[in-house]
């Protein structure tokens, strides 16, 4: 209570503190309580997905929630919300983050673009920075969960993100194939290097359910989270399946209106995770 996320100036001893700490302070007009990354070791295994369908479920269940979309050269976050062709507005205090329907804050370098089909041809710092920026500059006001979408690999982004952001710990996202142990790993090992938590695994593209026989079919081979999950000493959240309706949803930009019990169970693992 009463963080300011400066470590560099706090003689405290907490278990938040980073080694040789980098945290940047955010706006002196934001107050964020929890902060959670979507990562994974490769792209394609659905971490926007993910990070909506979280965000969606946290917000139901009451809480105030924001999206920081540290995918600068892949922005997906704005389409999957109905948010295209909204602008963030500046005011002289900050920048302010655009508010979907339910009323989740988000934050996207497509909120920033004239047409959200040009592309960010910039170097690695400079995405780095504007990455930065979205923590510093925007002004997230009373946000209880803010998830961070960040782009594959172990990159510039993550990097600015696990020195930059106070991080309470972050998600692996993975898929039901033989290279998740590599995905996983690669992840894993570069959160703990950073002192980050790792709050558990999501399997997406899991099984695809028929809508005839209500029989399930894994379409990507038999899963290896479990076997993952105990060489790391992880927590499994959830096991997603491929749903059309969702994918539907997804590109009408209605995800808000996706319910799904399994979901839901996955929050409160987080939320009993995040508050202890």
């Amino acid at each position: 209570m009463g963080c300011s996320h400066d470590c560099s100036n706090c003689s405290s001893k907490c278990s938040d503190k980073r080694p040789e700490s980098f945290i940047k302070k955010p706006h002196d007009m934001s107050s964020v309580k929890k902060i959670i990354g979507i990562v994974s070791g490769k792209g394609g295994v659905g971490k926007s997905l993910v990070t909506s369908l979280l965000s969606v479920s946290m917000r139901r269940n009451g809480y105030n929630v924001g999206i920081l979309d540290a995918d600068i050269t892949g922005p997906s976050i704005p389409k999957v919300f109905g948010l295209s062709g909204q602008r963030a507005l500046a005011t002289t205090a900050g920048m302010l983050p655009v508010k979907t329907s339910t009323g989740i804050d988000v934050m996207s370098i497509n909120l920033l673009l004239d047409d959200e089909k040009t592309p960010v041809v910039w170097r690695g710092p400079v995405i780095a920075n504007a990455v930065t920026q979205f923590w510093t500059d925007v002004i997230w006001q009373d946000v209880d969960y803010m998830f961070v979408d960040m782009p594959p690999g172990t990159g510039d982004v993550p990097l600015t993100v696990f020195q930059s952001m106070p991080l309470d710990g972050i998600i692996v996202i993975t898929s039901p194939q033989d290279l998740v142990s590599m995905i996983v790993s690669k992840a894993v090992n570069m959160a703990n290097k950073m002192n980050i938590p790792v709050l558990g695994l999501i399997e997406n593209y899991s099984y695809v359910k028929c809508p005839d026989c209500d029989s399930t079919f894994k379409i990507f081979g038999e899963s290896h989270i479990e076997e993952v999950a105990k060489e790391f000493n992880l927590d499994i959240l959830a096991k997603l399946p491929i749903d059309p309706t969702l994918a539907k949803l997804c590109d009408e930009g209605n995800i808000e209106r996706f319910k799904s019990d399994y979901i839901n169970d996955t929050i409160e693992k987080i939320i009993e995770k995040t508050q202890k």
